[in-house]
């Protein structure tokens, strides 16, 4: 629940497995498995297996749950309070017959409080049920679920580190209105939509530049997880395609690109390819960096090296700023890259 009161609902199912709990964050087709929970007497404390958060939780009655989730930004903390019914399997209620059918491809304009955003709404609707995303040209909003009710939609997802709730009202097959996105604690944002069948982002590759095109070799050294200092440049790496991939343990986006490349790149290794991960956390500090990783490598058994940049996410200029710093700190860095 958020500050202003506005719920962002999700379903979650609990099993044993080997005589521990176990859970399943259900978000249409994605079952996210969550396999570290412990009990204590009558509470339960959940750790999310990405994005550095976690819930602290009291069974009330055998039938409700009730207490915080906890999301860790980096440089500060943000609680939510958070309660759960047991064996309630709905997501929103639905109290009228769906007055429209909203299934097909949409162009959705986004406005915020400083800027505003061009997105193509992708839904399924089966009865009342809807899934769906919205698609930008920097990533999207994953497995969204929810209902139609009589001319009012509501969606919304939770990953462990991403809390959405959309909502809004249907004038008719063909237009959407006062939209209303919610995310996290206190973001919200205002959306209209069109049915637009032919709707499409611009092409992803215009979306880049090379800058210092003169200088177009990468050139950079960074550490991976054990500290190893690795570059492009590598003997190992000669005469092979390199494919860089830029990613955070924040980013549901690299979760799904990393859920593809970590099992392509094992039945590929044995092709004259590799794959360096440069990896931008909320933190500059290689003990939370690896941390972080770790989870993430692990789930996802990615076999290729993902390296600290010791670079913030929040930097403006992470990707192609030049970054100095010593080898005792084993941070060193001069190179070119797409921003």
């Amino acid at each position: 629940m958020r500050p202003d009161n506005k719920p962002i609902i999700f379903n979650f199912e609990t099993k044993l497995r080997s005589g521990k709990i176990i859970i399943y964050v259900m978000n249409g087709t994605e079952r996210l498995l969550v396999n570290d929970v412990r009990e204590n007497a009558d509470s339960l404390f959940i750790r999310m297996p990405f994005f550095d958060s976690y819930f602290a939780l009291r069974l009330v009655n055998s039938k409700y749950l009730q207490g915080d989730w906890i999301k860790n930004y980096g440089d500060h903390l943000v609680t939510m309070r958070f309660f759960a019914e047991f064996n309630n399997p709905q997501r929103f209620p639905v109290y009228r017959s769906p007055a429209f059918n909203i299934s097909g491809r949409w162009s959705v304009h986004f406005r915020g409080a400083s800027d505003s955003t061009e997105s193509v709404g992708e839904f399924k609707q089966s009865g009342s049920y809807v899934t769906g995303t919205f698609l930008t040209i920097t990533g999207d909003y994953r497995y969204l679920e929810g209902v139609v009710s009589g001319d009012t939609l509501k969606l919304s997802t939770f990953d462990g580190g991403h809390a959405y709730y959309f909502t809004s009202k249907i004038l008719d097959s063909n237009r959407m209105t006062e939209g209303f996105y919610y995310a996290g604690a206190v973001s919200v944002e205002t959306w209209v939509a069109e049915k637009n069948e032919q709707a499409k982002l611009p092409d992803e590759f215009s979306q880049t530049q090379l800058r210092n095109a003169d200088k177009a070799i990468l050139h950079f050294i960074f550490p991976d997880l054990n500290g190893h200092l690795i570059s492009p440049q590598d003997s190992n790496l000669r005469n092979k395609v390199v494919i860089i991939q830029i990613l955070g343990s924040w980013c549901p986006n690299c979760m799904d690109e990393t859920r593809f490349l970590a099992p392509w790149y094992i039945q590929n290794k044995s092709r004259p390819i590799a794959v360096i991960g440069l990896a931008y956390e909320r933190t500059t500090s290689f003990a939370d960096t690896k941390r972080l990783l770790q989870p993430f490598i692990s789930r996802f058994h990615v076999t290729y090296p993902i390296l600290a940049t010791g670079v913030s996410v929040n930097d403006s200029l992470r990707t192609e700023k030049n970054a100095s710093r010593n080898s005792k700190d084993h941070w060193i860095s001069n190179y070119y890259i797409y921003r």
